[in-house]
């Protein structure tokens, strides 16, 4: 029989979906921004080899958790256009709930949902288990890109900056006729950048390089390099 939710219920039953899984993970959610518990998970599904399929239909992904979520071999990811539905699946279990991923070990909100467990209730399962497969059909894979998406984001935070002779990593990139991930990975190695938790920062030496860090308020950080700056 279905089992009522509600926010630490929620909290502690989606772990323990996803930590269970052992042969697919289904993951449905609008909104795709990930805590640290969350990833630490998909990690060990990942080493795992288990089968992840994430469904979400809003895009306000950042680079650094593009570049994180690419590293997971056995991760897809597909995108639904007006996706509301919030529905976690594993092959034994199935959560309904009004919570978003980034909502998982948040306290703050107040959230409702049911526990579908497959061996009392298999039809209603089943039933739930099908229309996450529809949606799964109707929604578009992403292959995810690192360069793609920050250079959106560069592309569109630099409509918001005034005039500059600097260039964007991806403008940067694309001057030295290299990827902007290789670009990045160059800044590390020489010490322009140096990356903590998977995030790129500017050091000393970048900004006695000319660099700067720049925020975009809508689209989220980005870096700015003189325009003759060789690495």
């Amino acid at each position: 029989m279905a089992r009522f939710l509600n926010t630490s219920a929620t909290n502690y039953f989606l772990e323990e979906l996803i930590k269970n899984a052992k042969d697919r993970l289904i993951l449905i959610s609008p909104f795709l921004r990930l805590n640290d518990r969350i990833k630490e998970l998909l990690e060990d599904k990942n080493r795992l080899k288990i089968d992840v399929r994430v469904v979400y239909g809003k895009s306000e992904l950042q680079p650094a958790e593009i570049s994180w979520l690419k590293s997971l071999t056995y991760l897809r990811t597909s995108f639904c256009k007006n996706l509301h539905a919030k529905c976690y699946i594993n092959e034994e279990m199935c959560i309904i709930t009004s919570m978003n991923l980034y909502d998982f070990s948040q306290q703050n909100n107040n959230e409702m949902g049911i526990l579908i467990n497959r061996a009392e209730d298999p039809d209603l399962y089943k039933e739930a288990y099908e229309e996450a497969q529809r949606i799964i059909r109707i929604s578009d894979e992403v292959r995810i890109s690192v360069e793609t998406v920050e250079k959106e984001a560069e592309t569109a935070a630099e409509s918001e900056e005034p005039s500059t002779e600097k260039l964007t990593s991806s403008k940067l990139a694309q001057k030295l006729g290299i990827k902007t991930q290789e670009l990045l990975d160059r800044l590390a190695q020489s010490g322009h950048l140096e990356v903590r938790d998977g995030k790129n920062f500017i050091t000393a030496k970048g900004k006695e390089a000319g660099g700067e860090f720049r925020m975009s308020p809508k689209h989220g950080p980005y870096f700015l390099w003189p325009e003759g700056f060789q690495v």
